[in-house]
């Protein structure tokens, strides 16, 4: 019996949802994804503040009917699909942050730990706001290397699958990567 996490699985899944969606084939998909994707939203979660009102679970399923929801998607793999999850988890974690820092008229906004190393030392605790709008003006300098960001921060993506869902080698990942660091270090550490 084969893993249904296994790659080739989940990108036959994938394949398998755009050509007949229904409602079988989704719950199947999710079987598949939701312990990568727990994985990811409670790795996320361990970077925010201790008293959190947003649990892993309900980032999980928000992500998942975000993605189920583009029935226009052209998911090409496993790695395509856990990075569009990287970004709704992003983008739902920031809407989050937003919205408390209104309720609060901007004070005590979100923090999360950025431990990818973006010095040359221990993690730094970065405002989730900051880290979002630092990558934001990052894609308008250089998309690439803000998806590789995302993608190994949001998604937990190794290098290998980043180069995969990028169409790119590894090596251009490895460099981007690193640039991408020194850059948002200099943005959000100072």
């Amino acid at each position: 019996m084969t893993n249904p996490a296994d790659s080739r699985d989940v990108t036959g899944l994938l394949l398998n949802l755009r050509q007949q969606p229904g409602g079988e084939r989704e719950q199947v998909l999710m079987e598949a994804v939701y312990p990568e994707l727990k994985r990811m939203a409670a790795g996320l979660m361990r970077r925010e503040r201790p008293g959190h009102t947003l649990q892993p679970t309900a980032l999980v399923h928000e992500a998942y009917m975000a993605l189920v929801d583009r029935t226009q998607v052209d998911w090409q793999s496993r790695a395509h699909f856990f990075g569009a999850a990287a970004n709704a988890m992003r983008r739902i974690l920031v809407d989050h942050a937003r919205a408390r820092g209104a309720q609060k008229r901007g004070g005590d906004v979100e923090r999360v730990t950025f431990d990818e190393g973006l010095g040359h030392g221990a993690a730094r605790d970065v405002a989730l706001l900051d880290l979002d709008r630092a990558l934001e003006r990052f894609a308008t300098l250089d998309p690439r290397a803000a998806r590789i960001v995302e993608l190994r921060v949001f998604a937990g993506l190794t290098v290998p699958e980043v180069a995969e869902v990028l169409g790119v080698s590894p090596r251009t990942v490895g460099n981007d990567w690193a640039m991408a660091r020194m850059w948002l270090a200099r943005e959000v550490g100072g």
